[in-house]
């Protein structure tokens, strides 16, 4: 199955599967500009119900930002005709069930908001090309509703919960060939959609293995384990239909474990779930709370293998991509997206179900080295491919990163070398990425409405607001929510809703370059390489003797990370000079072969040895090749040693200094408001170095090489 068909939702919408990336930055924002002021692009009707424009009201500092009261108006009960192959707990009894509308949007002027299925509506028979509900947000909806009422005691959520995860397994084939997959599309009298258009993979969507599988998997797991002790009829009903999962999974995923490709030269494992990290990750959080809630050995077995798995797309270090992240795609060394970027959390539970460390240790850094990276460049930028070109932003991409930091914090805090020291770092990073929600972004207003509970779709760079409210926005503010209220010292930092300041990651195109000699602009028919997407109009090729130079800005000593397509047997040499030194080589040739990966070569950056000097003024890169080979320089980006990331608002003013240095270095960070600073240093794990105050408005701190340092009011 390939992740690589267009989908037919875009980062505005809900995630179904893996983006097919092709083009996506001019893609994506066509379709934000179609829908920041409608509904989502070819979803065109309203199912009639309308939310009110306010909903339960919040007041008091410490009230509960949790507001399941959008959630609830999306839900819906449907009662399906007989289909072959599909049933659920006691449907003879009860044949109707609980669903989940797809989108929602503004309703007029009015406030409210009225429900939407997917696609393109056909009203003489009430079907969507599409459908109305989808087993992808049916999921996570009862995973919003399980986690409310085990942290709530709320029946009304427990009985939510229970519904939704009877829908949840209506949805899934139970019988034949295809036993344990899942439909992906519900039509609004219930009627499953096997086969939606646009298509998207596997299709038929119960043939294969598939990220909606994954999230059944996940809301079956947590599910078992709420209902386990509440209701064990039920429980045991969600144990079959798991175990039918697993069975599914077993015998078209984990029947490759053990199995390597070879892609570019990396080794990546063929038993991940849709090729990825991302859906696998999802799988593994219900496989841990299965395992943990006394599951069988085919699980445990299930969520070791995955877990393994996922530990191998790490990569990077603290000066070079991705960072130490754990990628999503296993079919690309180019690529990384904020949402579903729950690998952390996955990897996290895993370990503590398993008791074994070197999982944990694996989120530890990612949350300690690339999450720091992330919030003082770009923030949970939707895709970096690998420059971010997809800079907008939605509520599935920093739940993602705030479940992922949450986890990992618990699992230093009360695992196996429990910490409590240990956390703050990260529930930290943690409380910063939550801001987010509460006006620390592009847009400078909330994401996320406590009075109504409603999540905004998306938040482009330059400040543009997607007004609709669908599922998946929604569950995943909540999910946050939930963390929010969980942990009262990441919501005092979550609440500052103004982001003072942040470091920039500065792009210079390859093809706007002054060039001399055998130098050539290449304007591709496609950006997209098939496993990654050049930046601006397309790459500058360098053949022998020839130079290209670049005006840099004004700015503090940077790392240079050229982005270079890289194609195996390239004799190509460029090296880069700034400033009258030589900051390092690029050789075009450095790339393993091709393998399984969807194109030849591989774009990727490469960090130079040196950074750019204070003052330099021009970059220069100059080639030397044997024949016809070339360096297909498509950018270079620009990072700061140093960066940071400031927010004020509600909560105490915090700073966040990263440093990307091979040593210690003493910095001055502008931190608003008045009185004594508190001082925390970090290293790349996110484990504590010492703690010091600090004075003033611009007190100066101290950051280990390779770590953070938190100064807060």
């Amino acid at each position: 199955m390939s992740p690589l068909t267009r989908p037919t939702h875009l980062p505005t919408t809900p995630t179904r599967s893996r983006a097919a990336l092709a083009g996506t930055a001019a893609v994506a924002a066509c379709a934000v500009a179609a829908t920041l002021a409608g509904a989502p692009a070819s979803a065109t009707p309203a199912s009639g119900a309308v939310a009110p424009a306010t909903a339960a009201t919040v007041t008091g500092a410490r009230a509960p930002l949790t507001n399941l009261a959008h959630l609830d108006f999306l839900g819906d009960r449907v009662t399906p005709p007989r289909q072959p192959g599909h049933t659920t707990y006691r449907a003879a009894a009860d044949p109707s069930f609980g669903v989940l509308w797809t989108y929602a949007e503004p309703d007029g002027d009015s406030g409210a908001y009225k429900r939407i299925g997917g696609g393109t509506y056909d009203p003489a028979t009430d079907t969507y090309t599409q459908g109305a509900f989808n087993a992808d947000d049916v999921s996570r909806a009862a995973v919003v509703y399980l986690r409310h009422w085990q942290q709530t005691g709320s029946a009304t959520s427990r009985d939510r919960a229970f519904e939704m995860l009877r829908g949840l397994a209506y949805f899934q084939t139970v019988s034949g060939r295809d036993a344990g997959n899942v439909v992906l599309w519900m039509q609004p009298d219930g009627t499953l959609n096997r086969s939606a258009e646009p298509v998207e993979l596997p299709d038929p969507s119960d043939s294969d293995a598939s990220f909606w599988l994954a999230r059944t998997v996940w809301a079956f797991g947590e599910g078992y384990a709420a209902f386990k002790d509440a209701d064990p009829a039920f429980a045991r009903f969600l144990r079959d239909r798991l175990d039918l999962s697993v069975a599914a999974l077993d015998r078209q995923v984990l029947d490759q474990y053990g199995r390597y490709l070879q892609i570019d030269g990396r080794r990546t494992p063929a038993w991940l779930v849709n090729d990825g990290t991302d859906a696998t990750a999802e799988a593994v959080l219900g496989l841990a709370a299965y395992v943990e809630a006394g599951g069988p050995a085919t699980a445990r077995r299930a969520l070791a293998r995955f877990a393994e798995g996922m530990t191998a797309l790490q990569a990077g270090d603290t000066r070079s991509w991705p960072f130490e992240a754990v990628q999503q795609w296993g079919l690309s060394r180019s690529v990384w997206h904020a949402w579903a970027s729950q690998q952390p959390a996955a990897l996290s539970r895993a370990g503590d179900v398993l008791s074994r460390d070197a999982l944990v240790r694996v989120a530890e850094r990612e949350s300690g080295t690339f999450d720091p990276w992330l919030l003082t460049t770009t923030g949970a930028v939707n895709g970096m491919l690998p420059v971010p070109l997809e800079r907008n932003q939605i509520a599935y991409g920093v739940d993602s990163r705030v479940q992922s930091l949450t986890e990992t914090a618990d699992a230093v805090a009360n695992g196996l070398d429990a910490d409590a020291a240990g956390s703050r770092g990260l529930r930290a990073l943690a409380g910063m990425e939550a801001a987010w929600y509460f006006g620390a972004n592009a847009s400078e207003q909330p994401a996320y409405d406590p009075t109504t509970g409603r999540t905004v779709d998306g938040i482009e760079a330059d400040g543009r607001v997607n007004r609709n409210a669908g599922a998946e926005s929604t569950i995943h503010g909540l999910l946050s929510m939930l963390v929010l209220d969980a942990h009262p010292d990441i919501a005092a930092v979550a609440r500052n809703g103004r982001l003072v300041a942040r470091s920039q990651l500065g792009v210079l195109e390859g093809e706007d370059a002054a060039t001399t000699g055998a130098a050539e602009v290449v304007t591709p028919s496609s950006l997209w390489t098939g496993e990654a997407s050049y930046s601006g109009r397309g790459y500058v090729a360098l053949g022998a003797g020839s130079t290209a130079t670049m005006r840099l800005p004004d700015g503090p000593s940077r790392i240079v990370m050229a982005v270079v397509d890289l194609q195996p047997g390239s004799t190509a040499v460029t090296t880069f000079s700034a400033g009258g030194r030589v900051l390092g080589q690029v050789r075009a040739g450095a790339v393993g072969p091709q393998g399984a990966s969807e194109a030849l070569g591989a774009l990727l950056p490469v960090t130079l040895r040196l950074p750019v000097p204070d003052g330099a003024i021009t970059l220069t890169a100059t080639t030397t090749a044997d024949g016809s080979d070339t360096t297909r320089l498509d950018a270079v980006m620009l990072q700061p040693e140093v960066t940071r990331a400031v927010i004020e608002g509600a909560g105490a003013p915090i700073a966040l200094v990263r440093n990307a240095g091979g040593s210690s270095v003493a910095t001055a960070v502008s931190l608003p408001g008045a009185g004594v600073a508190r001082v925390e240093r970090f290293d790349g794990l996110g484990r504590p170095l010492g703690q010091d105050t600090a004075t003033g408005s611009t007190p100066t701190v101290r950051v280990a090489a390779g770590g953070f340092t938190v100064v807060r009011r």
